[in-house]
């Protein structure tokens, strides 16, 4: 079962996605990722596994922003990737 956590706000919108997403591994899930809005655009990172995998890869990024949305996956076909967890960014041409 998915879940999505989504910030606008005054924190640093990474801790408060994690927050939320640490609320919501009861559910289960075979991969996480986090979207934040930066000053430089848009940044994903995202890991298959646990949370914590997540957590890992996000430290040292300095990724803040003040809006954001979590997304925790359980694979309905095909093996947990990297590259399969949501958020996916799509380019549409148009501005944010």
């Amino acid at each position: 079962m998915c879940g999505i956590v989504g910030y606008i706000g005054f924190r640093n919108a990474t801790d408060v996605l994690l927050d939320g997403l640490r609320r919501l591994e009861y559910r289960g899930y075979d991969s996480a990722g986090v979207a934040v809005r930066t000053p430089e655009g848009l940044r994903v990172v995202k890991r298959s596994g646990k949370l914590s995998a997540l957590e890992e890869a996000l430290k040292g990024t300095g990724l803040e922003g003040p809006l954001g949305v979590g997304h925790t996956r359980w694979a309905t076909h095909g093996p947990p990737r990297t590259l399969t967890p949501t958020p996916t960014p799509r380019r549409t041409g148009r501005s944010p």
